[in-house]
């Protein structure tokens, strides 16, 4: 296994795997491919297994009015390489970066998982996706001030359907 700096050769092989590893959603991949569209700042490695890209992990910035840490995702591994240490060893890794480990850091996840890895729950800031912080954990934060998180704008979900709005066939 290598973990190594994504390169622009291989973003679609990184979107390939966001789909495999969220199947039936598209948000995670569009996102990635957004945020590289856009020339977004991020950090972001892979790991390789016999040349193929089983992991990745992206950090983007994080705004209260102007940038106050990162937030880490997506992170995916390849579905036959999960629950194998893959996810663990990179993140591990990505923690261990000059760019990453002395910044404030945010995660909307899973908090059994990434609590193995120094996260806390968080009162503040508040992420927008999750309304009572139950799964925004932080790392390093010294805010003592409420504020609502800001990402980068590629991270808002498309807007739903309206099913009252939409057209029914006619048979």
């Amino acid at each position: 296994m290598k973990i190594q700096k994504l390169t622009v050769e291989n973003r679609p092989r990184v979107y390939a795997l966001l789909r495999l590893a969220f199947p039936n959603r598209e948000f995670e991949a569009r996102l990635v491919e957004q945020l590289h569209e856009n020339d977004r700042p991020v950090h972001e490695w892979v790991c390789l297994h016999a040349s193929r890209i089983i992991g990745y992990v992206v950090f983007s910035n994080a705004y209260n009015g102007e940038v106050c840490g990162l937030h880490l995702g997506p992170m995916a591994v390849t579905p036959d390489f999960q629950r194998q240490g893959v996810g663990t060893e990179l993140l591990g890794f990505a923690l261990r970066q000059e760019q990453i480990k002395s910044q404030p850091l945010y995660v909307h996840g899973k908090p059994g998982y990434f609590s193995k890895f120094g996260f806390e729950p968080c009162s503040s800031p508040i992420c927008p996706f999750d309304k009572d912080n139950a799964h925004f954990l932080s790392m390093r934060n010294s805010s003592e001030s409420s504020f609502m998180v800001g990402y980068e704008p590629e991270y808002q979900p498309a807007p739903r359907p309206d099913p009252k709005k939409m057209k029914r066939r006619s048979r």
